[in-house]
């Protein structure tokens, strides 16, 4: 089953502040995502439907949240992980 793909408002202006570069490389990972969003090994610890997608080489994470009922992936917050502050922003939201 395809999961669609949502963004919250302050996420979608991060997503818009991405180069061209990072956005490619992130929607590579989304569409594999919204084949199969429960991935154990990126979930996050804390919260019980939430997922990074990091990218290793350029220091980005994208924070996104399973809804199951909607069949929905949403995108929470997308940024560098200096200080785990994308971390702390997904949290906040």
């Amino acid at each position: 089953m395809t999961y669609s793909l949502e963004f919250l408002d302050i996420a979608l202006k991060e997503w818009r502040k991405l180069s061209p570069t990072l956005r490619e490389q992130f929607k590579k990972k989304l569409a594999e995502r919204l084949e199969n969003p429960h991935v154990p090994a990126a979930r996050l610890s804390g919260k019980l439907h939430r997922y990074k997608i990091k990218l290793r080489s350029a220091g980005y994470r994208l924070v996104y949240q399973v809804e199951d009922e909607q069949v929905v992936v949403l995108v929470i917050a997308v940024g560098r992980r200096d200080g785990d502050e994308v971390y702390h922003q997904a949290n906040r939201r």
